[in-house]
């Protein structure tokens, strides 16, 4: 199917790699869904008067709000092909003992339960469809912490869990599901990277990062496989980054 008949929905659509991939996602020729909590980012991020766009203001981390999501791709667009499962948060870079359970809690809900969700409700479209892609947001710390982030890391590896086991399940369904594990891209939302940044060793440094829009072409790629190719899991990095090596 080409792309101009496709129909994408991209999480945390508001701001930073979402935003990036799902304009560049209707730039191929996709039909967009674009998902996040707050309406007016999602407004900056879509075309006004472009029918190819949908904004839809979701939480990833309630059930009804996510059906909803769903729900409403199906009722505008017909369906859904793929799924960029990418919203997320992080929590304040404190030593593990320092953080509220709370603080813990926002982040399993919105990264790993959230990413549940949204697998679940693209899985139940695509079965009935026969078949679609999910491509979760892994991150570099799927692989490797940085120093203060166990929230994250720990949800980021859990994404590698749900990603083979949606993998597994999706087999007998044509539902192809994939990872991308993205390390530095330069959004606003990393551009303390660029200032300085605390290390392994305990040391603060810059940090090298790389244009985003070597993630919007990475996930273009794995999107666009046919239906009996995969990437199962990909990693996009800024080359000198500290991630390959002793930290």
């Amino acid at each position: 199917m080409a792309a101009m008949s496709k129909v994408a929905v991209v999480t945390g659509a508001g701001s930073g790699i979402g935003r990036a991939v799902a304009r560049g996602m209707r730039a191929a020729g996709y039909r967009v869904v674009a998902a996040g909590r707050r309406e007016e980012p999602l407004r900056e991020t879509a075309t006004p008067q472009d029918d190819g766009w949908l904004v839809v203001p979701a939480d990833v981390r309630d059930p009804g709000s996510v059906a909803a999501l769903f729900a409403a791709a199906v009722e505008r667009f017909g369906r859904v092909d793929v799924l960029f499962n990418n919203a997320g948060t992080g929590t304040p870079p404190v030593p593990v003992d320092e953080l509220d359970v709370e603080q813990w809690r926002t982040a399993v809900d919105t990264n790993l339960t959230g990413s549940f969700l949204c697998a679940r409700e693209a899985f139940r479209i695509m079965r009935g469809q026969g078949g679609g892609r999910i491509i979760n947001n892994g991150s570099i710390s799927a692989h490797a912490p940085r120093p203060f982030s166990a929230p994250y890391t720990a949800t980021k590896h859990a994404i590698t869990g749900l990603t083979k086991a949606l993998s597994l399940d999706g087999r007998q369904f044509g539902i192809a599901c994939s990872q991308i594990d993205i390390g530095n891209a330069a959004t606003d939302m990393t551009a303390v990277m660029a200032e300085g940044v605390l290390q392994a060793d305990g040391t603060t440094a810059p940090e090298p990062r790389m244009d985003v829009e070597h993630v919007v072409g990475a996930v273009l790629y794995m999107a666009s496989l046919p239906p009996e190719a995969n990437v199962q899991f990909m990693t996009v990095m800024a080359t000198a980054m500290p991630y390959v090596g002793r930290g």
